[in-house]
């Protein structure tokens, strides 16, 4: 099986599977999704969904989040992974929101990773699921899903470069659905240490399981 096989094989596997599917976040509009995955980093999902409900009620919008210090956000996060650093990036991120952009996200990767804490990833994630906008985010699981499937080449040993791979081989209008459907793929079947191979309807062509080099 060549690589453009490979992917038309996985793609129309989670098309048929999986028609819809977005993030496992909670969130009602734009920024409180920018919020939330900037809060998710080296966090579970299940652990944000948890801490937003009362962040947002709090501070539903940039305007309300600017008006905050960064101990009031801090009380509200304090049980998610790095929260002092977290609630810095809030503060400062929801004030430039409001003084640049009149508190409304903005729908391009080089104005949303302006904002302080908003990296190519949680920029990409914002892009794709709430503009639905065909962007690639790569987090560990996609990183790692991609290589073990050999989606992307040995060489692609940055974000960035999977990034890229992936959008060249996957037809645009699948793209913002391809990186949930990956990204689930390895958050509950290709995990990190004892991959479920028993369990994935992909054994028989991927690499990893068959141990052939690619």
């Amino acid at each position: 099986m060549n690589k453009k096989e490979r992917y038309a094989f996985i793609v129309d596997y989670f098309r048929q599977r999986q028609p819809e599917v977005t993030t496992e976040l909670l969130f009602d509009n734009p920024f409180q999704l920018l919020v939330a995955t900037m809060l998710s980093a080296q966090c579970t999902d299940k652990r944000i969904n948890m801490v937003t409900p009362p962040l947002f009620r709090r501070f539903p919008n940039a305007e309300a989040m600017a008006k905050a210090t960064e101990e009031e956000i801090l009380t509200l996060i304090k049980s998610v992974s790095y929260p002092n650093a977290k609630a810095k990036h809030l503060s400062e991120m929801s004030r430039q929101l409001v003084a640049v952009f009149n508190g409304v996200v903005p729908e391009t990767i080089e104005q949303l990773t302006s904002l302080p804490g908003v990296g190519r990833k949680t920029a990409n994630v914002v892009l794709s699921v709430a503009f639905q906008q065909p962007t690639m985010a790569v987090d560990t699981h996609v990183f790692r899903v991609s290589h073990r499937l050999g989606l992307v080449p040995k060489t692609a040993k940055t974000p960035e470069k999977v990034e890229r791979e992936l959008i060249r081989h996957i037809p645009a209008e699948y793209v913002s659905r391809a990186h949930h459907w990956i990204l689930l793929h390895g958050r509950y079947i290709c995990t990190s240490r004892k991959p479920k191979c028993d369990q994935c309807d992909f054994s028989s062509i991927c690499p990893s399981a068959l141990n052939i080099e690619r």
